[in-house]
């Protein structure tokens, strides 16, 4: 049973936390890992469901997070908190001796409230700011820099494959001619720029909103890291363990949907694997349909309007 869920900010409530608790199928005593841990939202459900012997081992590469720590967790011992890509999962889980001991992981992906309200950022186009973009500003490219070097092709590439973008080729012209008179340096520049190359506006969707997607997935390389901890977590879970992931564009979905139907299949294997039919199993249960949010969360949480959840449970065929 499910005790009573105390949101811990409203300005950085969690998406779908019942949901969530729900599809973990919360063990008091269990040991859970946060992949994603943001503003502490999820960690603090799961925590009020365990008993002073449950775990939850958090995870987010952005140092920002670790205030959350502070102010809401100053001293809780049940929780560890990594500042750590969620790709290095399974060397984290090691660390920890918690290998295959974790019985469910909680992943919510994308950019969160707290990121997008933090206009020195540079992730939202509705906050003037340095266009920086990272996840983690101490590592890697900020999004100007990118800009400001990436050849005409590859930036259409990436506006593209990364943001779905029909007018990629317009958009990558009008970026390297504009940059030829000055830099590119500020969230409002590139939003400008960019709203003025879209001819016709998604009802709905601000005119920036698929280049400014495609830029952070790639300056974060995040599909690739999503790739990476989806089969990490396999070999994480205990058997019966739980995996859910709440995606939030069609991308990062396809990604997931297709990650747990290959492996509810038996069908993740690599190609060139030299494996015989008769050894390929299912390592993965489906857990029903995808779930998107209430109408009522939706109103109170807005951001959440394109949530997707699905989730998954480890099956012993894949030790």
């Amino acid at each position: 049973m499910i005790r009573e869920v105390h949101v811990v900010d409203q300005k950085h409530s969690p998406v779908m936390v019942g949901e969530v608790l729900h599809a973990l199928n919360i063990q008091d005593d269990g040991t859970y890992v946060d992949a994603t841990f943001g503003a502490g939202g999820h960690t603090k459900a799961i925590l009020d469901q365990l008993s002073p012997n449950g775990r939850v081992l958090a995870i987010d590469r952005d140092p920002n997070s670790y205030k959350f720590v502070n102010k809401l967790f100053p001293n809780e011992r049940r929780l560890t908190f990594i500042q750590r890509s969620f790709s290095d999962l399974s060397l984290i889980v090691d660390e920890h001796n918690l290998n295959r001991c974790v019985v469910g992981i909680v992943i919510d992906l994308g950019v969160s409230s707290m990121q997008l309200d933090e206009a020195d950022r540079g992730f939202s186009f509705m906050r003037n700011g340095p266009l920086d973009m990272r996840m983690d500003p101490s590592v890697g490219e900020t999004a100007a820099d990118w800009l400001n070097r990436v050849e005409e092709q590859e930036l259409r590439r990436v506006l593209r494959e990364f943001g779905e973008e029909r007018f990629a080729g317009r958009i990558a012209r009008n970026v390297i001619k504009f940059r030829k008179i000055k830099p590119i340096r500020t969230t409002k520049v590139l939003s400008k720029l960019v709203a003025d190359s879209v001819p016709t506006r998604e009802y709905g969707k601000h005119p920036a909103t698929r280049a400014f997607q495609a830029i952070r997935i790639h300056i974060n390389g995040e599909l690739e890291e999503l790739r990476t901890v989806l089969h990490q977590a396999i070999d994480t879970l205990a058997i019966g363990g739980r995996l859910v992931v709440i995606s939030f564009h069609s991308l990062e979905d396809r990604c997931v949907k297709s990650f747990m139907r290959k492996s509810a299949s038996g069908d993740c294997y690599p190609p060139d694997l030299p494996i015989t039919d008769d050894q390929i199993r299912p390592t993965l249960r489906l857990l029903g349909k995808p779930i998107r949010p209430t109408p009522i969360e939706i109103e109170s949480n807005p951001r959440s309007r394109s949530a997707i959840l699905r989730s998954a449970e480890k099956l012993k065929s894949a030790i």
